[in-house]
């Protein structure tokens, strides 16, 4: 028969031997007790097998004597488990994860535009407390209310005044799409139309993205940075020169370019993971210059105060640049970005090479951009007519 080290009495009638008395509570977890020869509490031993050494680790646990007799073996057992998980996982702590927040904050750590999005709307608010295994269809449908109500910042003057305009249904598709992914990695898609089927809340809105139209030529982009400050203007023409996203840009570091290889390190992205690209000649040398007497973790696009730009402080030069050059009062650092991209598809380079540079899917790039594609490919294939 098994032995059973919780009942008290049980323990009592042990022998005291120097081996003490095991309990399985798990394949490859025990719970030992060792009878004191003296009448004293006796003392606990935990044992976990460690497949990566094929060897048992054994830990003595005390006494657990200022507990009483019928709690001691609950303490001993949970101190026990916690040695088996610490095993399991390589020796460092497993983080459990029994909440929706809990589910974001595992998938954030490698996915910064994520997590930014969380820090926005999921943990602030009612649904990150929620347990896992009691989210319903339900919390995610008023969660998803609560973001398509919340407008979005379009400015802030200095006065502290904000200007902000309804939330974009691309805009929830995206912030959907965050958390739809997060939790994604830890539950199964609940059973259609019930409660449980906590996917359904989430399901993306149709149509709702919608094509960047504006479209800045070299020659209007030349003249933007002919009347943006001359703090901004480095950043400005690097958005000019490669089509990352504004955000990425800003947080490259000087470490980040390698002026032997031009080739650029870009870490932190919606794209996630690090990518590395080689920039043509005219970009290695803005960048060289730019990483010039800066340490490796300094900002390669430093602001006068020595802080990177941000979207806060990247969009008021230019649209002070944007109304002094005359050009559309709509035209945003993302307008730079979609210019340059329109420019490399009109060019004829290939749309997957495009979007590896830029960050994003090709996928996205054909969705927005394969029209003109197709157009440059009719005007080669005119060229060809005899």
């Amino acid at each position: 028969m098994a032995l059973d080290l919780s009942k008290v009495g049980k323990r009592d009638d042990l022998k005291a031997q120097r081996e003490p008395h095991w309990q399985r509570l798990r394949a490859g977890c025990y719970l030992g007790f060792r009878p004191s020869k003296v009448g004293g509490a006796g003392s606990w031993i935990a044992r976990v097998y460690d497949e990566d050494t094929g060897k048992y680790r054994v830990k003595s646990l005390g006494d657990f004597g200022a507990l009483a007799g019928n709690e001691r073996f609950t303490a001993a057992k949970r101190e026990a488990e916690n040695l088996a998980e610490l095993v399991e996982a390589g020796g460092e702590v497993r983080r459990k994860i029994e909440t929706v927040a809990d589910a974001c904050r595992a998938y954030g750590e490698t996915r910064p535009d994520a997590e930014g999005r969380f820090k926005r709307y999921v943990y602030s608010d009612a649904l990150a407390k929620v347990k896992l295994d009691k989210l319903r269809r339900h919390h995610l449908r008023d969660w998803r209310k609560r973001v398509e109500d919340t407008p979005s910042l379009v400015s802030r003057s200095k006065a502290g005044e904000t200007r902000t305009r309804d939330r974009a249904p691309a805009t929830v598709n995206r912030d959907m799409a965050a958390l739809r992914a997060a939790l994604h990695t830890v539950l199964a898609p609940g059973r259609p139309n019930t409660e449980a089927a906590w996917q359904e809340a989430l399901v993306a809105v149709s149509n709702a993205s919608k094509r960047r139209t504006l479209y800045l030529d070299k020659t209007e982009r030349r003249l933007l940075l002919q009347h943006i400050e001359r703090e901004a203007e480095p950043f400005a023409r690097a958005l000019c020169l490669l089509p990352l996203r504004p955000g990425a840009m800003a947080m490259l570091a000087a470490g980040d370019y390698d002026k032997r290889t031009r080739e650029l390190t870009i870490g932190k992205d919606k794209a996630g993971n690090d990518r590395r690209i080689i920039v043509p000649a005219e970009v290695g040398a803005l960048f060289a210059e730019q990483a010039k007497a800066k340490l490796p973790v300094a900002p390669l696009f430093r602001r006068d105060n020595g802080k990177p730009w941000d979207r806060e402080t990247w969009k008021h030069p230019i649209a002070r640049a944007v109304a002094a050059a005359n050009l559309p009062a709509n035209a945003t650092a993302y307008t730079l970005r979609h210019s340059t991209i329109t420019d490399l598809v009109m060019a004829g380079l290939p749309l997957l090479t495009i979007a590896q540079i830029s960050g994003t899917s090709a996928e996205m790039i054909e969705r927005h951009y394969g029209h003109l594609a197709r157009d440059a490919a009719v005007k080669a294939l005119e060229t060809l007519a005899l």
